[in-house]
């Protein structure tokens, strides 16, 4: 398959678009137009293997109506860092619309091809945080959504995609949770902290993190991207969500340190801001009932043999 990749820069489209390309399928990279040395740098790391590319620029609206045509699927994972930097007015409004205008504007070019020349599905990343803070429910796709800027974050990102979906391409959204790696996003932040002896719970230990191995989730794209019975919502987590205190128990496990020290939610409140609240202190027990249904089979079900996994560097 041709698939056209937005947010290849990152963890998750870093990893993505070599497993694509070793399953023998084509990678065509979107990189924003670049101008200035750090634009061009910041071109230059989304696209490592100096493969084929695609110019574009969400923010002036700016994609040629026609580089869709031909592509079989287009998978977009694009979007500023949630969890870099306080949540000021101005971030949360950059954190909306990198996510928003970027994925109108592809859902867009999609939708004005003629029928028969539009690629076969979108996929566009959605994140767990849809649900917001639930405690114990269990939350399927069909829960509704939750209450809280990341909510409205990821409905509003989910809806962007609207036009290609009326025009009848298969869309999907897969909502990921915590991505387990030791080469960034929230478990190489708390690497240090646990190897030196100092990790535990974070706030009071009882709220339930849904988390996926980095391969997993590769993995879970790909099917999207083939299965053309996978469409809308598909929560794109591990089949055993734990709470806090089972996750800090666990990375202690396995990196053979004590992990009993908590991690006060006052503290983080300070430390964090708002942004501590729906990162790490909501209870969002997603899980992946679809893909579940659909027969996926992930490598690492459980959090020991993921942790595992991703210390090794093949999570």
């Amino acid at each position: 398959m041709r698939i056209l990749l937005g947010g290849g820069s990152g963890l998750i489209g870093g990893a993505l678009a070599p497993h694509l390309e070793t399953a023998g399928h084509s990678v065509t990279r979107l990189v924003r137009v670049a101008s200035g040395a750090a634009a061009r740098a910041a071109a230059d790391r989304a696209n490592p293997g100096g493969s084929e590319t695609l110019p574009w620029d969400p923010d002036r609206g700016l994609l040629d109506p026609g580089a869709i045509r031909g592509f079989d699927a287009v998978v977009h994972l694009g979007g500023v860092t949630i969890a870099s930097g306080r949540w000021t007015v101005a971030r949360k409004q950059n954190i909306v619309e990198s996510r928003t205008r970027s994925t109108l504007l592809l859902a867009e070019r999609i939708a004005a091809l003629p029928s028969g020349k539009r690629p076969g599905v979108l996929v566009v990343a959605s994140a767990t945080g849809y649900y917001g803070d639930r405690g114990e429910s269990v939350l399927t796709e069909e829960s509704e959504a939750g209450e809280g800027f990341l909510s409205d974050v990821c409905r509003a990102w989910e809806e962007a995609a609207s036009p290609a979906a009326r025009a009848g391409t298969r869309v999907a959204h897969p909502r990921i949770g915590m991505v387990l790696s030791r080469h960034g996003g929230a478990l190489a932040a708390m690497l240090p902290p646990f190897r030196l002896g100092l990790g535990g719970p974070i706030g009071n230990g009882r709220q339930w993190w849904p988390w996926i191995g980095l391969h997993d989730l590769v993995r879970v794209l790909e099917r999207l991207i083939v299965d053309e019975s996978l469409s809308g919502a598909v929560n794109a987590v591990a089949p055993g969500p734990v709470t806090s205190a089972g996750f800090a128990r666990s990375l202690g496990r396995v990196l053979r340190r004590p992990a009993v020290l908590p991690l006060p939610a006052f503290v983080l409140r300070l430390l964090l801001g708002e942004m501590s609240g729906p990162l790490l202190l909501a209870s969002t027990r997603a899980v992946p009932r679809r893909l579940t249904n659909a027969g996926f089979s992930f490598r690492h079900p459980e959090l020991d043999g993921a942790l595992t996994a991703a210390m090794a560097g093949g999570a």
